[in-house]
């Protein structure tokens, strides 16, 4: 890349780098992109460049684009609307790493949790990488009050009751957030995978908001240790509704797949009736082909459709 980031920029490194390794362009279908306007701007975005090039190379091709799933699962942390909390942690924190090194217990604290100088503690898409901070900042949080006050620094929401009760549900839910962030890691994941974890965190979400609607704090032991009352489970329960319709909102065209996911991951269950036409015909001859059917069972779902043979041309292409 040159020193700017402009959509040539960008456009042109990434061409460059897959033709160097002779990448077929007209089998290209989709990119995976953040929201910054020179990678999704409508008119000279870099998915607009790279949907002209493969539409160039195979006219018949339908690219799509989606935006990055990490990044969305970062963004959607925004509709909790925490800074309140995350805000008195990182002030504490910093304060911590220029006067605390050398008390044991904030050592190891500030040690554990990689905090270096310099560090951009809040930004929308780092929100994540806070759940450990969280962590350690609500367990030492009794610490931390002794610490504060005696450098004259007290941190008055610590004895604030309701400031605690929502520190103890933005550990738990970010620790929720955490753990979804981490099965959606790793290399060789089908985009089926990752829409498969999103829609299970989304019933989650729907357990909790119900459970906690009914003052039942099961899956949030931080939140379960505070005294709590209707009023404050009734906010909890909202700020999860919340979070519920911005995963909702922002996974819309994942959502819009889910037919075509369902085709490629269940091929032989999948009712041929609700598969485009072009393909009806190919389905239900595979459907009725017990060796593959049971080669489906016995590999990985990419080597089955790798595998299929030259009759099944459009299955073959829509995989």
């Amino acid at each position: 890349m040159t020193d700017t980031t402009t959509a040539n920029d960008v456009f042109h490194s990434l061409v460059g780098a897959l033709d160097e390794l002779e990448v077929d362009w007209s089998r290209a279908v989709s990119v995976a992109t953040d929201g910054a306007p020179s990678m999704i701007g409508r008119k000279a975005g870099v998915v607009v460049k790279l949907r002209e090039k493969v539409n160039a190379a195979n006219p018949e091709q339908v690219f799509l684009n989606f935006h990055c799933i990490l990044h969305q699962e970062a963004l959607c942390c925004k509709s909790l609307k925490m800074d309140h909390v995350m805000r008195v942690v990182i002030d504490t924190v910093n304060f911590i790493r220029a006067r605390g090194l050398n008390h044991r217990q904030f050592s190891a604290f500030l040690l554990e949790n990689d905090i270096h100088h310099g560090l951009p503690y809040h930004t929308d898409v780092r929100w994540l990488s806070r759940g450990a901070v969280l962590k350690h900042f609500y367990k030492l949080r009794t610490e931390i009050a002794e610490f504060m006050q005696g450098k004259g620094k007290p941190v008055v929401q610590l004895d604030d009751p309701e400031w605690t009760r929502d520190l103890a549900f933005l550990v738990d839910i970010t620790e929720h957030l955490n753990v979804l962030n981490v099965t959606m890691q790793g290399r060789n994941k089908l985009v089926t995978e990752y829409y498969d974890s999103v829609r299970a965190f989304q019933g989650k979400l729907v357990l909790w908001q119900t459970q906690l609607s009914k003052r039942n704090a099961a899956h949030f032991p931080c939140l379960k240790s505070q005294p709590v009352n209707h009023q404050s489970m009734d906010k909890y329960a909202n700020l999860l509704s919340g979070l519920r319709h911005e995963f909702d909102n922002r996974f819309t065209v994942f959502t819009e797949l889910e037919k075509d996911f369902s085709l490629f991951r269940s091929p032989f269950t999948v009712d041929a009736s609700v598969v485009p036409e072009a393909m009806q015909m190919e389905l239900i001859e595979l459907q009725c082909c017990a060796p593959l059917k049971d080669t489906y069972a016995s590999v990985a779902i990419e080597v089955f459709y790798q595998s299929l043979p030259p009759q099944y041309p459009m299955l073959t292409a829509f995989a």
